[in-house]
């Protein structure tokens, strides 16, 4: 059965969605670099927002519920400001038991489970994102070199 994009993003497993864009950079006349920048950012991405789809809980960067994981959504956080945020939110609720700072009734967030974030803070590491100090800023270089991949994955796909 063949799926559409928006498909595999609702349903689909990290792996199968990292095959995707990894085709379209393949059938793109992008440059090979680029296949260094996006596959890394998307594996990180993918890292937390999976679980939260499986877990019901994805919301966007201003903590507003979602329903499915979209290529929007997904998209907004290749945005390198967001995905901090979603890596503070994610630790602080791993840390609370209960997903923290989202607009979801205390129901919803006490049912979050612990999400493993060594994929996420390993590629933010490597963005020199301060992992410590939500407040501190990073290199307006990755912010945006990140705003430059994003364009390219939603291009891609």
């Amino acid at each position: 059965m063949i799926q559409t994009v928006g498909q595999i993003f609702e349903n689909g497993t990290q792996e199968q969605i990292i095959s995707v864009l990894t085709v379209a950079l393949k059938n793109s006349n992008e440059s090979p670099i680029w296949t260094e920048k996006v596959i890394p950012l998307s594996e990180a991405i993918l890292s937390v927002l999976i679980p939260l789809r499986e877990q019901n809980l994805l919301v966007t960067p201003e903590g507003n519920p979602e329903e499915t994981l979209t290529k929007a959504l997904f998209i907004r956080y290749c945005d390198l400001a967001n995905l901090k945020w979603l890596a503070f939110t994610l630790q602080q609720s791993n840390e609370s038991g209960e997903l923290e700072r989202v607009k979801r009734s205390s129901t919803e967030t006490e049912r979050y489970q612990e999400i493993d974030l060594g994929i996420l803070g390993s590629y933010l590491s490597l963005q020199t994102v301060n992992l410590e100090d939500e407040w501190l800023d990073f290199p307006i270089a990755n912010y945006n070199l990140h705003i430059g991949v994003g364009d390219l994955i939603n291009n891609l796909i």
